[in-house]
């Protein structure tokens, strides 16, 4: 384990109510508490809770992102979405692109990338999501699919610009199922030797299924720069848990 700051973001996905605000309590204490101050938290709550986590976080160091956004800058007649200046205006500083939930419903590489130019143009830090699916897997079309996700995703964008890639498998989202360490490390590989030579500022996470039974199996692979955490990052408890045994 390197000394390098650990970045854990907790993808709310579509749960959590006023009600939830309580669990991160617990969470707040614990990042004040904590000897270690290598960790980054970040929360992505839905849409309906992103001000009430601005407000509550706003004296810690935890920080608030968004789980997407419409592809247009300006506003407009777009019934039912938000926009990235929307988002900055409100105090989030994240926002989640890419994401495979979001994919399969017909989210295009085209609309991704003019999202992430957006999210960019209103000075918020990106989270962008890639993987493949167990059919491509199976097909050994995984360097294919990631590559043609990041050249397309990332097409016009600066090499002053900071990115945090999320490399979340499709068919371990949810799952419970991690690949092993040597194919994990492999992909990760290969997706820094595309990000590098675009990108001087950036970061590398893993995504899907990511639990305290596994985190110090994960933590194995020091190319990581952190985690993106879906279902466990809504229990206060086993986020806290997956950060301790980070660093322990």
């Amino acid at each position: 384990m390197t000394n390098k700051i650990r970045y854990f973001i907790a993808n709310w996905k579509m749960y959590g109510d006023l009600a939830s605000l309580k669990s991160i309590k617990n969470v707040i204490k614990f990042s004040r508490l904590s000897k270690s101050k290598k960790f980054k938290i970040i929360y992505c709550p839905p849409y309906t809770l992103l001000s009430d986590f601005v407000d509550t976080l706003k004296k810690s160091s935890i920080e608030t992102g968004a789980q997407n956004i419409h592809e247009n800058y300006d506003f407009g007649a777009h019934t039912g979405f938000i926009n990235s200046k929307m988002l900055k205006n409100l105090g989030v500083k994240y926002v989640i692109i890419g994401h495979s939930e979001n994919r399969t419903l017909g989210e295009d590489h085209k609309q991704i990338n003019k999202k992430i130019l957006s999210a960019i143009k209103s000075k918020l830090n990106v989270i962008f999501c890639i993987g493949e699916t167990s059919t491509q897997r199976k097909n050994k079309k995984t360097n294919i699919i990631l590559k043609k996700q990041i050249m397309n995703g990332l097409k016009g964008i600066g090499k002053k610009c900071k990115i945090i890639v999320a490399y979340e498998p499709v068919w371990s989202i949810g799952t419970g199922i991690v690949p092993n360490n040597l194919e994990l490390e492999k992909n990760i590989k290969f997706i820094k030797s595309i990000i590098s030579k675009k990108f001087k500022n950036y970061k590398i996470l893993y995504g899907g299924s990511v639990s305290p039974n596994n985190i110090q199996k994960l933590n194995m692979i020091d190319l990581l720069d952190g985690y993106l955490i879906g279902g466990a990052s809504q229990s206060s408890k086993k986020l806290i848990d997956i950060i301790k045994k980070t660093f322990n």
